[in-house]
């Protein structure tokens, strides 16, 4: 199927958006150079649109990819208010990966980062990666409802003389009362990175990114301290 079918069976791919994809290994964080990416649309992963190599710092050039009208990001719309393309990457002596739903919204740029594993540590073939709709695009269950003041169960309190960020935060992988789903220790600066990345459009006003993120830090740093 043609490149330009193929975007008008998608959506109004009138915008672009930009792309870089950053290659490290999982050991030390090595950049990888040399490695081979290959960028398809999600869904149509046969037909090819980039491949580019990454440079000694383990960075591919940024490229122009299409992308839907800028408008669909800054008004609630039924349309799709970004594209999604797949990441192939290959380099010698590191096991393939595949990213598969990359977001690229209009007139700004994206940045993929990409650990490849070694050969001689990997366990099992090509590592698949599937990055989920967007929060503000696809249909997720209803958040749980919780009271606005909540029952202190021990006796006493910490004050604290000022804001102290924690090097790491645990994440409960399921609701709160269920003890059977794992914990993780993610680091706070990635934590809160990777919640506004699912909150909150790269397009929105400057302002208003601001004002959400200070709005998820202080939720995640008031859980952290008087609640969980």
């Amino acid at each position: 199927m043609p490149e330009s079918s193929l975007r008008s069976a998608q959506t109004d791919y009138s915008y672009t958006g930009k792309l870089q994809i950053n290659v490290t290994s999982t050991l030390g964080l090595i950049p990888i150079q040399g490695a081979t990416v290959t960028i398809s649309y999600t869904g149509v992963p046969d037909v090819t649109i980039e491949r580019i190599n990454t440079d000694s710092s383990g960075q591919t050039e940024v490229i122009d990819l299409p992308a839907p009208p800028l408008a669909y990001s800054l008004e609630p719309v039924d349309q799709r208010p970004y594209s999604e393309y797949n990441i192939q990457v290959e380099a010698p002596g590191y096991e393939p990966v595949l990213v598969s739903g990359t977001e690229i919204l209009p007139d700004v740029t994206a940045v993929q980062p990409i650990q490849m594993i070694p050969q001689e540590t990997a366990t099992e073939g090509e590592e698949s990666i599937v990055i989920p709709d967007h929060t503000l695009y696809g249909e997720y269950p209803p958040k749980i409802p919780e009271d606005e003041i909540k029952p202190m169960n021990e006796s006493g309190e910490i004050v604290l003389s000022r804001v102290v960020i924690p090097e790491y935060v645990i994440v409960h992988d399921g609701v709160p009362d269920d003890s059977s789903a794992p914990n993780y220790y993610v680091k706070y600066r990635d934590y809160i990175k990777n919640v506004v990345s699912s909150e909150i459009y790269a397009t929105w006003p400057e302002n208003a990114i601001y004002a959400n993120t200070l709005a998820i830090m202080s939720f995640t740093l008031n859980r952290v301290y008087t609640e969980w």
